[in-house]
């Protein structure tokens, strides 16, 4: 039995921002990996599967748009979230008119992708005794037939949501824009692929009331090519560069 799922998703916006822009988003021409993978962990997630993009296909054509806008610069802090909730003090409040700043965004307009991708078993078990692939496979189907999510699907940012993402038996690739397919073979040069964890992914220790992820990390980069609107992200998975 296969794990796996194809899917089409939709947005007025999205932005894949490329890090080596230092203070104005940029977007990507076209999503990343890392990017799905959030995207499909905000429908469902678990510690004992890890989601794997094997597929991506742009329907529409590539168009950016500017915009400009006002940001918070300070994010609050969990640890004085804490404090408080404890009764040890601690103020978390943000004066936004006290830390805010503009920042411009090259973003992505109207656009609509496939993502086809399967789910592999990490070895990491929850409190619950059942952890098989059957589980997993039917929660998600169920949950991507139903549009249930635990928070919004986003396509890069968190305020540029997906506002339709269908489950599919086959991408219907008459749907893949002339201007997309008159591109032919596009060389769409170095791109972020995930960001390669210490610790993988997998906590140190198993104390779910007070789990720990490690924030150390490295990017990890691939050098696609979209083919007639197919990324083929399988193919270009060996070729990973850190």
């Amino acid at each position: 039995m296969g794990y796996g799922f194809k899917i089409t998703v939709e947005g007025d916006m999205a932005c894949f921002t490329r890090p080596e822009m230092k203070v104005e988003r940029v977007s990507y021409d076209v999503p990343t990996p890392s990017a799905m993978v959030g995207l499909i962990k905000s429908i469902y997630w678990k510690p004992a599967i890890e989601i794997v993009i094997d597929k991506i296909i742009v329907f529409n054509p590539i168009n950016f748009a500017n915009i400009r806008r006002n940001e918070v610069k300070d994010k609050v802090k969990p640890s004085l979230v804490k404090s408080q909730m404890n009764g040890t003090g601690g103020n978390p409040e943000i004066i936004t008119t006290e830390v805010i700043s503009q920042r411009a965004t090259m973003l992505l307009r109207d656009v609509k992708y496939g993502v086809e991708f399967h789910f592999e078993m990490t070895g990491l078990r929850s409190t619950h005794d059942d952890e098989s692939p059957e589980k997993h496979y039917s929660i998600m189907r169920r949950r991507l037939e139903n549009g249930q999510h635990f928070r919004t699907p986003c396509l890069g940012c968190s305020e540029m949501f997906a506002k339709k993402i269908c489950l599919v038996d086959e991408f219907d690739m008459q749907q893949i824009s002339p201007e997309i397919t008159k591109l032919g073979d596009v060389d769409l040069g170095f791109m972020l692929y995930c960001m390669n964890y210490a610790d993988k992914g997998k906590a140190d220790g198993l104390d779910w009331e007070d789990i720990i992820f490690s924030d150390s990390a490295n990017a990890v980069y691939y050098r696609p090519h979209m083919i007639n609107g197919v990324i083929d992200v399988a193919k270009y998975r060996e070729e990973l560069r850190c």
